[in-house]
């Protein structure tokens, strides 16, 4: 997946949130609709998770220095950790609140043709960027090889378009009960209708941020490269006729395309000083040429001689 792709998807999930916020706050002041301002809350925390998540693509580029020798991909982890703590907050949060006080402080639904109006201009803008979104979850299903979405889910490294993808999806479910809640309050003159899709649409939001906080958590500690790339990144090496014993194999996520790469080798005897050398770079090509996005290689040949000389003294 390449950057500019991820920040089309932001951008395009940017402006369609951005003009459906103010579109429902607008409503929901005139109608007195719960679920309505529930949206807006909705809408508003998704405009801000966006730019949240450009700058973590800005920050994320930035060199390597003194401080952060191996740069500051991870900052785009920790920009999408706070997209979930913003979405539980801001979104959820203020979703039930907002349903709760409306069941205590009962209101009528005054504009139910508005309501219908703006909620369904809402999917409209709400279902290009999902449209992309999903476009670009599919090509990089296809590219990685996962089996479905959901398996890209829990195994992707780029948190960006899942990030779009699962808010934009929730939107268009949020979007959907309001228009029930609404329709059901306005029609039957009971408030609770209305009451009852804020708290349903923050309980979404609720199992998004959790599932969301959960996938960047394990990133944002550093998490090792999937296991097919470990397996290939095994084989590439040990396979070679340079290398007698690999040991373990260490790896970790610096950035969605940025794998850190360290591994106990044992070369075979009687190698001369230049042989070594080119070994190593055999290694260093074969890897990046399995998983190109294995940029720091790092080969430990003593410690596995260490480990074997230890195993074999006596005693």
């Amino acid at each position: 997946m390449k950057k500019h792709s991820d920040k089309k998807v932001i951008y395009a999930a940017l402006i369609g949130n951005s003009v459906i916020a103010v579109m429902k706050f607008a409503v929901a002041a005139i109608s007195g609709s719960a679920a309505m301002l529930a949206e807006g809350f909705h809408s508003a925390a998704d405009s801000g998770n966006q730019i949240m998540l450009l700058i973590g693509h800005a920050r994320a580029k930035k060199p390597p220095d003194e401080k952060h020798p191996f740069g500051y991909g991870m900052e785009l982890y920790f920009w999408a950790f706070v997209v979930a703590v913003s979405i539980f907050f801001v979104g959820a949060a203020l979703s039930i609140y907002e349903g709760i006080n409306k069941l205590i402080h009962p209101e009528p639904v005054k504009s139910l043709f508005l309501s219908l109006v703006v909620l369904g201009l809402a999917m409209v803008f709400e279902a290009y960027p999902w449209w992309i979104a999903f476009s670009e979850a599919r090509h990089l299903k296809k590219g990685k090889g996962y089996k479905s979405l959901m398996d890209m889910a829990v195994r992707s490294k780029n948190p960006t378009i899942l990030v779009v993808l699962f808010e934009d999806s929730a939107a268009l479910v949020g979007l959907l009960v309001a228009a029930v809640g609404i329709t059901l309050a306005y029609t039957t003159k009971m408030s609770i209708f209305d009451a009852i899709a804020s708290i349903l649409i923050g309980v979404v939001l609720l199992v998004l941020a959790l599932f969301l906080a959960r996938e960047t958590k394990g990133l944002l500690i550093g998490e090792s490269a999937g296991r097919r790339d470990r397996e290939k990144i095994h084989r590439a090496i040990c396979n070679m006729p340079e290398i007698k014993h690999c040991g373990s194999l260490l790896t970790m996520h610096l950035s969605p395309d940025d794998i850190l790469v360290n591994i106990d080798v044992e070369f075979v005897d009687h190698l001369s000083t230049d042989e070594l050398e080119a070994a190593i770079d055999r290694i260093e090509s074969r890897v990046k040429e399995v998983v190109p996005t294995a940029t720091k290689i790092y080969i430990e040949a003593k410690a596995v001689k260490k480990e074997l000389a230890g195993a074999t003294k006596p005693g």
